[in-house]
């Protein structure tokens, strides 16, 4: 087979870290291949290598065996290779048009020729079965379909070599499937594909080879078809992961968490949340589940105290938050994992010491009155660095410096720590490794089994069905059924999500 691209004994360096330490890699033509290793192996930077974002020490990059120097992803590019990002680099507040020609701009004379970038971008979406309308606004669209303009992106810059960072973190199972679909057209259009991912289930559907990573060092290279789920899981983490979770009976406790009536609305004014009521008992894990865009980041929002909601009332310990601000819920007793890492969880120029006292950085022992402790803040920090295996050289590292995965565990830490009476896990492993799964989930157990209410929202089924005692299923902003986990499967939940109802004489959707 042709090889598009190989790399050759790759050595990147950070400060007190090995990256990438000699690693092999190659691409051929027409084939989706996957990179899997654990947050932090060294997989994103070996591909940033390959983007020109960073600079290798040792190691050389051919492209169809001619030896290349990618100095920026402006080289990159003039090769064929293109790149979408986990954290998407889309302008929000422009059309799909408009950032599909950023940085290329096409000219009539000296105006930007808009009618032939719409006419383009309508063309290329067409040709691979987007179905992307180029005048719709970024901020308006589905996690999914930006995505999917990050994919034309790329093409719409000529890429024949298309390296994927997460693709499947942030959609819904159906969009996932779109994006099968999506990527075995590509290919079957002479484009050759890598995927960056620790997501097995999609490793095994979706990718023809895979080469694994663990802590910088190429462990193997197998073919998708000679190999299981099971198998990966131990190559990737280096032991034998427990892929399901083990939980005793629930011992419920009183409501730690009642909501009633409760109606939020959208950043646009309508209406998100509609006429809600829930309650979350101690020593359960509440689950609920949707797809994507239900009201469920409003939800969430409304009893954290990032969103104010117009009508209704939200208990927490039997005190009254309606309304109150985030350190009010705080202070009543809510820990609160949030869906996006960087938007809410972390502060990313911060170091790991400062981001690990967030919310509770004007108590003590970390502050009196103004002045702050830094030694018991960096005391603390090192504790969960510890007790959550957050991988990090050391706790005055930057926030922005560790992986996905590793800046989650720390939040994940920071929050259970706090000692609450509630935890809001709102998509709490998106974008972890099997290894960072099997703990955050065995932890999120354990608070239950300790007599915490725990509020899960998640968009994974599997996750969903494997944690939670009961499944409330939002549709449209409203809870239209509330499953015993017992009862429930993944058709039934299916059915629900998509606006159906389980009565026998009922229409399924």
């Amino acid at each position: 087979m042709d090889k598009v691209l190989e790399l050759k004994g790759i050595k990147k360096i950070f400060p007190g870290v090995i990256a990438n330490d000699d690693v092999n890699f190659d691409l051929n033509k027409g084939e989706i291949h996957v990179l899997l290793g654990e947050n932090g192996a060294g997989k994103t930077t070996l591909m940033n290598i390959v983007y020109g974002l960073y600079q290798q020490e040792a190691g050389d990059i051919f492209i169809k065996g001619q030896k290349v120097n990618v100095k920026n992803p402006k080289d990159a590019i003039k090769l064929g290779i293109g790149m979408v990002h986990q954290h998407f680099m889309l302008v929000h507040n422009f059309t799909v048009a408009q950032n599909m020609i950023l940085g290329h701009e096409t000219r009539k004379g000296l105006n930007l020729d808009i009618d032939k970038a719409v006419k383009d971008t309508k063309a290329l979406s067409e040709q691979y079965g987007f179905n992307i309308d180029p005048n719709a606004i970024i901020e308006d669209m589905t996690v999914g379909q930006q995505q999917k303009v990050e994919i034309l992106k790329a093409l719409y810059r000529g890429a024949e070599i298309l390296i994927l960072d997460e693709p499947t973190a942030v959609l819904t199972p159906q969009e996932i499937e779109d994006l099968g679909v999506i990527l075995r057209n590509l290919v079957k259009q002479g484009k050759s594909i890598i995927l960056i991912t620790h997501k097995l289930k999609e490793v095994m559907s979706l990718s023809d080879r895979v080469t694994i990573i663990r802590r910088g060092k190429v462990i193997d290279i197998v073919n998708t078809k000679d190999t299981n789920i099971d198998e990966l899981a131990e190559m990737m983490v280096g032991r034998k992961v427990n892929l399901v979770v083990t939980k005793k009976e629930a011992k419920f406790g009183s409501a730690a968490l009642k909501i009633e009536n409760l109606n939020v609305l959208d950043h646009r004014g309508l209406p998100a949340v509609k006429n809600v009521n829930l309650e979350v008992r101690k020593g359960e894990i509440l689950a609920i589940a949707g797809v994507d865009g239900n009201g469920q980041t409003e939800l969430v929002e409304a009893i954290a105290g990032l969103r104010k909601s117009s009508s209704g009332r939200i208990e927490l310990n039997n005190k009254d938050i309606t309304g109150k601000s985030p350190k009010d819920a705080i202070e009543a007793g809510l820990g609160h994992i949030p869906e996006d890492r960087h938007k809410r969880g972390l502060i990313l120029k911060y170091s790991l010491a400062e981001n690990s006292i967030l919310g509770i950085h004007y108590k003590e022992p970390f502050a009196k009155g103004i002045i702050m402790n830094y030694n018991k803040v960096k005391d603390h920090a090192r504790k969960l660095i510890a007790n959550y295996d957050v991988r990090t050289p050391n706790e005055d590292v930057a926030a922005s410096a560790l992986s996905g995965g590793n800046q989650q565990k720390m939040i994940v830490a920071r929050e259970i720590e706090k000692d609450p009476e509630l935890i809001i896990a709102a998509q709490p492993t998106r974008g972890l490794d099997v290894g960072a799964i099997e703990y955050i989930h065995k932890r999120l157990v354990e608070e239950r089994d300790n007599g915490r209410a725990v509020l899960l929202v998640s968009l994974e089924l599997d996750e969903v069905l494997s944690l939670a005692d009961r499944i409330a299923v939002i549709y449209d902003g409203e809870i239209v059924d509330i499953l015993d986990a017992k009862e429930a499967t993944e058709q039934k939940l299916g059915i629900l999500m998509a606006g159906g109802t389980l009565n026998k004489g009922s229409k399924e959707v």
